[in-house]
């Protein structure tokens, strides 16, 4: 009886080792408004090797930001696997004025968007972990668990929508310069009460990444982030990438639960209307018609 006990403690401890958490808590700083907090953080990014491409402040949701940075050898890594893999482009980190700062779990994010690519690029995605660590400090996982071994095939329920899944793509385009052209255009204007928030473009294999912050008071990100947790604001901004002459976007019902993997089904129901709201919004973004 005694072996068996054991047995199936040592088999509960194995799953949640293997369970990652979408998110990890970093040093908290002193509370101060954003902007200073959020050039404390790009300092401290920097200094290990990391590039700052942009800041992300969401509206409605006051004392809440993300910051996106890139690093050199997992860009590369990504120009060397192609494709979808450009919407792993962007690291965020996620700051609130209050001195909490948390970033993106690399070995969670990296599995999910990268999936049977994943280890071409995992000695980047370690160098990223451990650099993150050094800079922002390594505190517990937060927001969820999700097992490993589910995260390249990640969906939230059965019949739900998985990376790429057909309604992530958005519009097609004459040419790969038809696509950026048209994405850049209507961020620009701010279709839709869109804005750029950063862009990652490698022409040689024609694909790029936007982040949009999507600003409606009516369906922006502010009314649903705060329905189901601002304390995960660095899974924001969401993504909008091309490959070749498509746009994609991954499917809310999959992008918002990655982020949120611990969300309950009520609070689901409670954003009910965000994913199709999403998918209107980025399509006008990408140059497509609903």
């Amino acid at each position: 009886m005694k072996k068996l006990l054991l047995w199936c403690a040592l088999l509960c401890a194995s799953q949640v080792c293997l369970a990652l958490a979408p998110y990890l808590q970093g040093n908290r700083l002193p509370s101060a408004d954003l902007p200073t907090l959020l050039t404390q953080v790009e300092k401290k990014l920097q200094a290990e090797g990391f590039t700052v491409i942009g800041r992300h402040m969401p509206k409605g949701l006051p004392g809440h930001a993300s910051l996106v940075v890139t690093d050199p050898a997992m860009l590369e890594a990504i120009r060397t696997i192609g494709g979808s893999a450009v919407i792993a482009s962007g690291i965020r980190v996620g700051v609130q004025s209050d001195g909490s700062v948390s970033y993106m779990n690399p070995d969670y994010w990296y599995r999910a968007y990268l999936r049977a690519q994943f280890k071409t690029a995992q000695t980047a995605v370690k160098s990223v972990q451990i650099r993150l660590a050094k800079a922002l400090g390594e505190g517990s996982g937060f927001g969820g668990d999700v097992p490993e071994a589910d995260l390249e095939r990640y969906r939230y329920l059965f019949g739900m929508e998985r990376f790429d899944s057909a309604n992530s793509e958005l519009s097609t385009h004459a040419s790969f310069e038809d696509a950026l052209k048209a994405v850049r255009d209507n961020l620009s204007r701010g279709v839709r009460a869109t804005s750029r928030v950063y862009e990652v473009v490698i022409p040689q294999r024609e694909m790029a990444v936007f982040g949009v912050a999507m600003n409606d008071p009516g369906d922006g990100e502010g009314w649903w982030v705060n329905k189901i947790g601002a304390d995960h604001v660095a899974g924001l901004p969401y993504e909008l990438f091309i490959v070749g002459n498509k746009v994609y976007a991954p499917y809310a019902r999959f992008r918002i639960a990655l982020a949120w993997p611990a969300l309950g089904m009520g609070q689901f129901m409670g954003i009910i209307n965000a994913p199709e709201a999403i998918r209107a919004t980025l399509t006008r973004v990408a140059g497509g018609t609903q």
